[in-house]
């Protein structure tokens, strides 16, 4: 079983951004959680926003699919996006092989933080 790293926050949508703490002005990179992949099953392909795409915290804007269905992805924070992980493109299961590295979905330019929770929140909120 993955561990959740301690270092990152976490959203109630099962996102991850790689930081203990985030402020506006702030790069953080983000993904999605080991949770939400397992019960994806095998990722087959994922519809990421384009460079420059502003988002907002809670907003759904992007999908992944699998084998069993498709989900939603959602902003974890409010922000422009600055890159995203062109390796899914011919990889999607990076995301189920490597959720909190290899498989990271975009990283985002920080204008507004969301309501994330720290690591033992979320494991407490998906026991």
């Amino acid at each position: 079983m993955t561990a959740l790293p301690t270092d990152y926050q976490y959203s109630e949508e099962h996102e991850w951004i790689n930081a203990s703490a985030v402020a506006a002005g702030d790069t953080v990179r983000v993904g999605i959680t080991h949770i939400a992949a397992e019960a994806l099953g095998e990722i087959v392909y994922v519809d990421l926003p384009e460079v420059d795409t502003e988002v907002e915290a809670g907003e759904a804007f992007g999908e992944v699919e699998s084998t069993k269905s498709v989900s939603d992805i959602y902003a974890p924070v409010s922000g422009k996006i600055t890159a995203v992980n062109e390796a899914l493109e011919d990889n999607a299961g990076l995301i189920n092989e490597d959720p909190y590295n290899e498989g990271w979905l975009y990283e985002v330019e920080v204008t507004e933080p969301g309501d994330l929770m720290d690591a033992e929140a979320y494991a407490a909120a998906n026991e």
